[in-house]
């Protein structure tokens, strides 16, 4: 699996939030498909819409990640 980078600060580590602002720790592959880091975690009832970088600020759809490493 190639992972995406975030397009501001170039790291792979993102997470996703529920409705009740928990966090889970996910990457992003080429197929811009959301990925748990720890597979035994469930994606269920999370906004997979949206995600947010844990380097920096930025936040967006999976789609705006790059698989460019610069």
């Amino acid at each position: 699996m190639k992972k995406l980078f975030c397009p501001q600060c170039k790291i792979s580590s993102m997470y996703v939030k529920n409705e009740r602002n928990e966090r889970r720790l996910v990457y992003v592959d080429d197929n811009h498909n959301v990925i748990p880091k720890y597979p035994d975690e469930s994606l269920e009832g999370f906004d997979l819409t949206e995600v947010y970088c844990l380097g920096c600020s930025w936040h967006g759809s999976p789609k705006r990640l790059t698989g460019k490493y610069h």
